[in-house]
């Protein structure tokens, strides 16, 4: 087997997995035909990233991530805002992620935690921040990146990139 048939950094891997929470309950899955993600870029949690680099076509195996390989440790808790710092024709349920500016201008990503009539309590941690994992994976399929899907840190599948 040669070094090209393993996952390294560069190299457009297809997997299918299912990801459980601590409880065992389904939290995410790919489906039948997979996803593809750029090893190596961050297009996946560095934990189960981690765990793929140097697995081949037809590896199967369980991959246990912990926080801070995954979503990071909980930091904070939510908070409550006035529903009037939201626009009026947007209606806001519990789920929906958005950005919003620091005050130094980076941008944040907050998830809406709860609704009420005067106010939208957010949270900066991500949903799954401070769970532990679990990945059920195979990889099925290895190829190396085009140039631009590494200039742009993503695969962009068989149609090409339309998005730039």
């Amino acid at each position: 087997m040669s070094q090209n048939d393993r996952i390294t950094s560069g190299k457009v891997v297809t997997m299918r997995y299912r990801l459980t929470g601590p409880d065992g309950k389904t939290l995410d899955e790919s489906g039948a035909e997979g996803m593809e993600y750029l090893h190596g870029a961050g297009n996946i949690v560095p934990g189960l990233e981690k765990q793929l680099g140097g697995r081949t076509v037809g590896d199967a195996f369980e991959a246990v991530v912990l926080p801070a390989e995954g979503y990071g440790e909980r930091q904070g808790g939510p908070q409550k805002v006035p529903r009037t710092s939201f626009p009026d024709d947007v209606e806001i349920e519990v789920g929906m992620e958005f950005i919003a500016q620091r005050p130094e201008g980076d941008p944040m990503t907050l998830w809406v935690v709860g609704v009420s009539s005067d106010s939208v309590e957010i949270d900066a941690n991500h949903p799954l921040a401070g769970m532990t994992l679990t990945f059920d994976v195979e990889v099925l399929a290895i190829r190396s990146a085009t140039k631009d899907e590494i200039a742009h840190g993503h695969p962009h599948g068989p149609d090409g990139h339309h998005h730039h």
